[in-house]
């Protein structure tokens, strides 16, 4: 019955509208889109056009035309739109530094967006979340650890940010010269990283070098090389003007400088927040005329229905509007939605290939990738054979919450971090387990308790359970941390530590730190998993653990990714997207949008990991490098060859990582830049020869003088090593 109803909506769509005479051009598809979206347009009300102009946008059932909702999620899986694979959460995307694998993820991700959408218009369902217009990536620059939404990004660099984004967007899109797989979003544009309870009415500011500097890089890259078809702008204002409505963002940066020929939306509600919030105007009716003559397409929201009152009034012209409407319009033309499925490549995608286990062996792949081991002294990881019972203690071993993070799908068979240490322990090793102390989240999320007739253990009765197993055991694993019911957008959460979505401390809750000394006080082999989306300041933990994994929010797979570590089935290669501070005494004041301070960038302190930082079982020995040329001009790609060998004991991955660095410059410039990174395996005992693009452009620093980006000449080096703060050899160029 379904698929009789999908072929009726389809014949509807294709065939010719009712009460049209002559020439329908919007229904030939052998025209071009231009000729078809503006004979469309033209057939359209004022009334009629302004509706579309509104994430949910109704029929326009005279014209063959289906509703359709523009909302919809994909940030690390399709999200919110029931059974879906889960991979990692974002930051754990970026954990990978492998660019190819995430555009990997991002193909699939999109193949059973696809797949989700026909299920969905078969049963005749086209509401929010179940379309093809998805609001991801979120690429804006994770300054400060403190942001709750930190976890949605690829972290604190914008050239690693570029090109984690830059493959997400193309495995999302597709490579098809005509239509689209699916639309990606770059979000938010553009100066945008928090306080949550804030952005409906901060004023973000921050100096111009910043601004081309941290703040631009990302998105410009997303548009010019990864051809993202779709922008959101931000709730806050920049330098006073709303983001959504921004003539200097959205018209003079986006369109004219940058080129981007696709559509912007609003944030849900920012086109109210203009008055409201920020107060800047006196009504829905004049904040919609300032977003649409900005260049803002689409209100997440119904305020553009004040539109046609504006036109009336004459604040702005019908002319205007169809500029926006025939974005919106072509849009969907490109994602194939008014052509024959014979037409459109992707129409071949079935239902069935949603949520396949080849889908669910690359959420494994890159959970395992994402993995950071932080920590592993005198060998403690992987476990041997010697282990015969094993304690695995704390809030989230066995919590299904810290798998998924935010705007995530449903996963149907997820493994938690128990479970598939359990699974990966095999019958020789028995696997005891006490949860120890609560996570915070259990006070303010009673969702997150356990259900149950037999009352609730007091906090001395979890401890003393806990502290029983690890007595017997003859190691221990600790999994904390903190989780998606702390940390996220804009949340109702306000305990010691947390303030409306964002942490006020970096530190480990306290009930996790105590447990954590008294089991490392009976000195034996300790092992701490973190769960989290930003930073933790565990330098006090550090100093009694002897062995910690970074899990981030690692998706479905990620119990079996952290077990296959633990016990020596994977060597982790994953390295840190952000810097881990001491505390957050360290950094400015989270409203101060100014880099000076902050990311490793900028920051002059010492930290407790720096960016780039992750360590292997095996041992890396970086020989020798160097450049095909001495010299270069700014339009120039240097070829760098680096040399590694695996000295043992086991295979892996290694990500050479390259930074630029440069004396004597009249720029207030970086303390270093990342300019080129690659993750390659290499065999126990052998060596590889890691070949590296590195663009010359990506030298370029804004001047005010031209206010505009040069590449300034002169000498430079180059920086190798397998961290930010690790250079283990350097090659020297010059710049002409």
């Amino acid at each position: 019955m379904g698929i009789c109803v999908f072929i009726l909506l389809l014949f509807t769509l294709n065939a010719r509208p009712q009460g049209i005479a002559g020439p329908v051009k919007y229904t030939d598809p052998k025209l071009p889109f231009a000729e078809r979206v503006n004979d469309l347009v033209s057939r359209l009300t004022l009334q009629e056009k302004v509706l579309q102009m509104q994430n949910s946008a109704p029929a326009i059932e005279r014209l063959g035309i289906p509703a359709y909702n523009w909302w919809s999620e994909c940030l690390h899986g399709v999200a919110r739109n029931g059974i879906a694979t889960v991979f990692p959460q974002a930051i754990g995307m970026a954990a990978t530094w492998n660019p190819g694998l995430i555009g990997q993820e991002a193909d699939v991700v999109s193949t059973e967006a696809r797949a989700k959408y026909y299920e969905c218009i078969a049963q005749g369902k086209r509401g929010i979340y179940q379309g093809l217009t998805f609001w991801s990536p979120n690429i804006n620059i994770f300054r400060d650890p403190r942001w709750g939404r930190g976890q949605e990004t690829y972290g604190e660099d914008p050239f690693l940010t570029s090109r984690i984004g830059i493959a997400f967007v193309k495995g999302l899109q597709g490579n098809d010269p005509r239509y689209f797989k699916v639309i990606a979003t770059a979000k938010h544009y553009a100066v945008h990283s928090g306080p949550e309870p804030d952005r409906h009415s901060f004023d973000a500011w921050c100096s111009e070098r910043d601004l081309y500097e941290t703040y631009l890089p990302a998105f410009e890259a997303l548009i010019r090389y990864g051809k993202a078809y779709s922008v959101m702008g931000a709730y806050n204002r920049f330098w006073n003007e709303p983001c959504t409505a921004s003539d200097f963002l959205l018209e003079k940066i986006l369109r004219k400088k940058w080129g981007f020929g696709g559509y912007v939306t609003s944030d849900c509600g920012a086109i109210w927040d203009i008055y409201n919030g920020h107060k800047l105007q006196p009504d829905s009716i004049r904040a919609s005329v300032l977003g649409v003559k900005a260049g803002c397409d689409l209100t997440c929201g119904d305020e553009y229905g004040s539109l046609v009152n504006a036109v009336r009034k004459g604040y702005i012209s019908e002319p205007e509007i169809d500029v926006s409407v025939k974005r919106l319009f072509t849009a969907r033309f490109r994602l194939g939605l008014f052509d024959p499925d014979s037409l459109v490549p992707y129409a071949k995608i079935k239902p069935s290939e949603n949520n396949t286990p080849d889908h669910d062996r690359l959420a494994l792949k890159v959970a395992e990738e994402s993995l950071v081991l932080l920590k592993n002294d005198n060998h403690t990881l992987p476990f041997g054979k010697k282990i015969k019972q094993l304690a695995v203690i704390g809030p989230y071993a066995d919590r299904l919450s810290v798998l998924l993070g935010n705007y995530c799908g449903k996963p149907s068979n997820p493994v938690t971090i128990l479970s598939g240490i359990r699974e990966a322990a095999g019958s020789k090793t028995e696997v005891l387990y006490a949860k120890g102390v609560d996570g915070l989240e259990d006070a303010v999320n009673p969702r997150e308790k356990q259900v149950s007739t037999v009352p609730e253990p007091t906090a001395a009765e979890m401890e003393a359970a806990a502290l029983q197993i690890a007595g017997k055991a003859d190691a221990i694993v600790f999994v904390g941390g903190i989780s998606p019911y702390l940390e996220g957008e804009e949340m109702d959460v306000n305990i010691p530590g947390f303030s409306g979505g964002d942490r006020t401390s970096l530190d480990l809750p306290a009930n996790q730190t105590s447990m954590l000394k008294k089991l490392a006080f009976l000195g034996k082999p300790l092992i701490l998993v973190l769960t989290n989306g930003s930073a933790l300041a565990v330098k006090r933990e550090a100093e009694q653990i002897q062995s910690i994994v970074e899990a981030w929010y690692p998706g479905q797979q990620g119990g079996k990714a952290v077990a296959e570590v633990l016990f020596g089935k994977y060597n982790p290669a994953g390295r840190l997207p952000v810097t881990f501070y001491k505390s957050a005494d360290d950094l400015p004041k989270f409203t101060d949008y100014s880099m000076k301070g902050r990311t490793y960038k900028y920051f002059t302190g010492e930290p407790i990991w720096p960016f780039g930082f992750g360590l292997s079982y095996s041992k890396f020995a970086y020989l020798e490098a160097g450049v095909d040329k001495p010299q270069y001009s700014s339009a120039d790609t240097i070829t760098l060859k680096v040399k590694v060998r695996n000295e043992g004991p086991l295979d892996g991955d290694e990500v050479v990582q390259v930074y630029l660095r440069k004396k004597d410059s009249r720029f207030d410039r970086p303390l270093k830049s990342l300019c080129g990174f690659l993750r390659k395996n290499i065999r126990n005992a052998s060596t590889e020869v890691f070949v590296l693009q590195v663009a010359v452009n990506d030298f370029r620093l804004f001047d005010p003088a031209i206010q505009d980006y040069s590449v300034e000449p002169g000498g430079y080096d180059l920086l190798i090593g397998p961290d930010s703060a690790t250079p283990l050899l350097t090659a020297h160029i010059e710049i002409k």
